[in-house]
């Protein structure tokens, strides 16, 4: 599956996954919305789960920027938006809190939802945290990619959320 990133560039470039991802030739980064080709945005905001049935696509699309411009940002760029289910971060900076991923972990999850589990662990050996995502995640991230459509995924998340 082609990955491709919506760089912003206001993170630490040391600590920016979208970076490490670049520099290791594992996605195309954009500095310019004009420039993403259509795909699966992964969209925090977005109305509907990301879910199996949109494995039909090719080509995923993660937007690289604070969280204060994340909503502003995704809707300049083209594609089908999905939000990630209930997942905990690994990375060391957000380490455990729900929702908080890296633009690796957001591809990476979305990777394994849709089936690409071995273009996953690719991604995330760009970090080396990248396993323990993997590990904290397991069981939710085995049946989100388990499930029917969106509407499963969904009620998957409510077991998570309301535990």
């Amino acid at each position: 599956m082609e990955l491709h990133v919506r760089y912003e560039g206001d993170d630490d470039p040391e600590k920016c996954t979208a970076r490490a991802l670049d520099r290791d030739d594992r996605v195309d980064l954009h500095r310019r919305p004009g420039s993403v080709p259509p795909g699966i945005v992964l969209d925090p905001h977005a109305e509907q789960a990301l879910s199996p049935t949109d494995a039909d696509w090719d080509r995923l699309v993660a937007l690289d920027c604070s969280w204060e411009t994340a909503e502003r940002e995704a809707y300049d760029l083209p594609g089908e938006r999905r939000a990630l289910p209930f997942l905990v971060a690994a990375n060391p900076v957000n380490f455990g809190h729900p929702f908080e991923l890296t633009t690796v972990e957001a591809l990476a999850a979305a990777l394994v939802i849709l089936g690409q589990r071995d273009q996953a662990e690719r991604v995330l050996e760009a970090v080396r945290w990248g396993e323990t995502f993997l590990e904290l995640n397991a069981e939710p991230l085995e049946r989100y990619a388990d499930c029917a459509d969106s509407s499963a995924v969904v009620a998957v998340q409510d077991d998570y959320l309301v535990d």
